[in-house]
């Protein structure tokens, strides 16, 4: 019985190497397996390795391992990178006319007559993905109906039954002459979706009631923008792809002033060029929400990478000072839940809110149980529409928390009127000194009532005497270092930073003091999370884990530190 397995598809781009990935995937799922699965691609659109390494479980895992039971090559060059890094009695599939020579055991080889069956279901050589899906499926004891159920799921109709056919072969050839070397028990459970944390930001948006999107492709954000595109009519919302990053973020501002809820997404370059615009929804206290997927850089960097480089860029973004929401979800749930918390505290206090992602958590795919928006409330703030009520109408009226009443323009009896240029409680441009520190007390104030908000800014996991820290999409190789430190008798404490600003000071000072070995784990250079917590808390984290190579933690990469620093 198969309780945990490790497959890898490589290949040239164009080919469909992550199409198989998210289908395998899917399929292992459906028998009642945890599945994780990440890709790895050069910035071309042909040619070039991609690959798509995908994780499967009987337990809940966390994230991805650097570990191969089986390989599905669609080329040589595949073969040969991955043969001498599969484990013990795993197995490389490939096309039996590929010319490759390897020193292994022919045990470990299954080929496949990949040619003979494209032939025989007169079918185009791109279909070679489904020959190998379906002798995978043959080696693990795997139900081929399920695989065969995804298949027509994923494709229009004539395509998917060309699929079926050669993935059935692949299947039966495999089967006869190789036979079955594991079983697999499909389990029932809970339901379960496959999503990224790019996905589940989309969701999260669409239940929040989210009803414009305006953004310019910028990998790794721009899923963001096909999802939402495939779904407006669904999730009854304007879907729009802006001429630039500039363009897109003043949309946003326009849409929401105009009384909707409103979001972007991109990554570091583009952000930059947003970083003028998001002075003006401050300046205006118009509630907007952007995402922004990090990416190595400076300049293009690495677009398909991963990093978390951007995160004192984000905290001081624009020039001038002003307040503003920071959240950064560490895993596909988090991204769902903090997207539509985060719609409810910018347009609560009318500031602009972003959402930190990085490649690796935006495009990894992930099972969880079916998010749950039963339960979720809406909260708009000092919002009006229809009629005002109230004395003469300021946009920007001062008031004890800082928040003004929010009227969109055609609302009755409200003249709405504001500016980019510092102005004072009704929108009317100002260089009164008074009035321009009032007004900036006015927009500061609300920091205090945000720090007051019942949400979660922070978690701890464990109750070791090591104090493992992080944020973003490290949290999921941080858990699963945890896990096997633990059976290793090393008990550690993870404590993960969701809310970067407002930041949770006291709570975190208070967490800190308790600790005598503290490890930072980021994927930057210079260790900006710990550079924010001496700022914040006057708490120096002096051993620091950091990787900016443009790849995700191996959990068995935090292991080997805290082994190293504990003693």
């Amino acid at each position: 019985m198969l309780k945990e397995f490790y497959v890898i598809v490589g290949g040239p781009a164009g080919l469909g190497v992550m199409r198989t990935g998210y289908i395998l995937a899917k399929t292992f799922m459906r028998h009642g397996y945890w599945v994780f699965g990440t890709n790895d691609y050069p910035s071309i659109i042909r040619g070039g390795h991609n690959s798509y390494l995908l994780r499967i479980s009987r337990e809940r895992i966390w994230s991805h391992r650097n570990l191969i039971d089986f390989v599905l090559a669609l080329d040589k060059y595949s073969v040969l990178k991955y043969a001498d890094k599969i484990r013990k009695n795993g197995r490389i599939i490939f096309d039996e006319k590929l010319d490759v020579d390897l020193k292994l055991e022919k045990k470990f080889l299954i080929k496949i007559p990949v040619s003979t069956i494209l032939e025989k279901n007169r079918a185009e050589k791109i279909m070679t993905n489904s020959i190998l899906m379906g002798s995978i499926m043959a080696l693990t004891g795997a139900d081929i109906d399920i695989l065969l159920k995804v298949i027509k799921e994923n494709f229009r109709k004539d395509i998917a039954e060309k699929n079926i056919l050669v993935a059935k072969d692949g299947y039966n050839f495999t089967l006869n002459k190789y036979g079955k070397l594991y079983s697999i028990e499909k389990k029932s459970g809970s339901r379960k979706i496959l999503v990224t944390g790019n996905e589940a930001i989309g969701l999260g948006a669409i239940a929040s009631g989210m009803k414009f999107f305006s953004a310019y492709p910028m990998t790794p954000a721009s899923p963001i923008l096909h999802f939402l595109a495939r779904h407006q009519y669904d999730g009854d919302i304007v879907v729009i792809q802006a001429e630039n990053e500039l363009a897109a973020i003043n949309m946003i501002i326009g849409a929401a002033f105009a009384g909707v809820r409103a979001m972007t997404a991109t990554s570091g370059g583009g952000f930059s060029l947003m970083t003028e615009a998001l002075g003006l929804a401050a300046m205006t206290e118009t509630p907007i929400v952007i995402v922004l997927a990090q990416r190595p850089g400076p300049s293009t960097g690495l677009p398909t990478y991963t990093s978390q480089g951007d995160l004192r860029f984000v905290l001081h973004a624009s020039q001038g000072e002003f307040p503003r929401i920071v959240v950064a979800p560490g895993d596909i749930n988090e991204c769902f839940e903090k997207t539509v918390e985060i719609f409810n505290l910018t347009d609560k206090y009318q500031v602009p809110g972003i959402i930190l992602i990085d490649k690796y958590l935006a495009e990894s795919h992930m099972s969880v149980d079916m998010f749950k928006d039963e339960d979720i409330v809406i909260d708009r703030g000092e919002y009006i529409s229809g009629e005002y009520f109230g004395e003469s109408y300021g946009r920007h009226i001062f008031t004890e928390t800082g928040i003004s009443p929010r009227a969109i323009p055609s609302t009755k009896n409200a003249i709405v009127k504001t500016n980019s240029s510092e102005h004072d409680e009704y929108g009317y441009t100002s260089i009164n000194p008074k009035i321009i520190c009032k007004m900036i007390d006015k927009r500061f104030r609300k920091i205090r009532y945000m720090e007051r908000e019942n949400i979660v800014k922070y978690k701890i996991y464990g109750d070791g005497n090591i104090l493992l820290i992080g944020w973003g999409s490290t949290k999921g190789p941080i858990l699963e270092a945890q896990k096997i430190l633990g059976e290793e008798g090393i008990d550690t404490t993870f404590l993960q930073i969701i809310y970067l600003s407002p930041f949770p000071s006291k709570e975190i000072h208070d967490m800190l003091t308790k600790y005598d070995v503290k490890i930072d784990i980021e994927n930057n250079f210079t260790g900006q999370l710990a550079g924010l917590i001496m700022e914040k808390t006057g708490v120096k984290i002096d051993k620091l884990l950091l990787k900016y190579d443009g790849r995700p933690f191996n959990p068995i990469e935090i292991v080997e530190y805290v082994k190293e620093v504990s003693g």
